[in-house]
């Protein structure tokens, strides 16, 4: 399938520092897991910690999907590709619920 939201779409440039600042603490919680593994911490901390990077991740996406509904989507739509528009999203959020199962 065609990819819809190409490079000359304009994302939202707040969006894009936003997404960029929320991975970027969420590498840092990631590196704190590897420490607590490394440094033989209880097993429920450590999982507690993965299912709070789980949840950051969970809303990074959240955060992009609703981006990409704003401007990829929406520039689609007011080109007359409408349906097109739909179609990709509907498989990108049939391939992320996929992956998540």
């Amino acid at each position: 399938m065609p990819e819809l939201c190409l490079p000359d779409v304009s994302r939202n440039p707040v969006l894009e520092r936003q997404l960029v600042n929320r991975l970027k603490r969420i590498e840092g919680h990631v590196r704190g897991v590897q420490r607590l593994i490394a440094e033989h911490q209880a097993c429920e901390d450590i999982l507690i910690q993965l299912g709070a990077v789980k949840q950051a991740i969970n809303a990074a996406t959240v955060q992009l999907l609703e981006g990409h509904v704003e401007s990829c989507i929406a520039d689609s739509v007011e080109k007359g590709q409408g349906a097109k528009a739909l179609a990709s999203l509907k498989g990108t959020v049939a391939s992320m619920l996929r992956q998540a199962g």
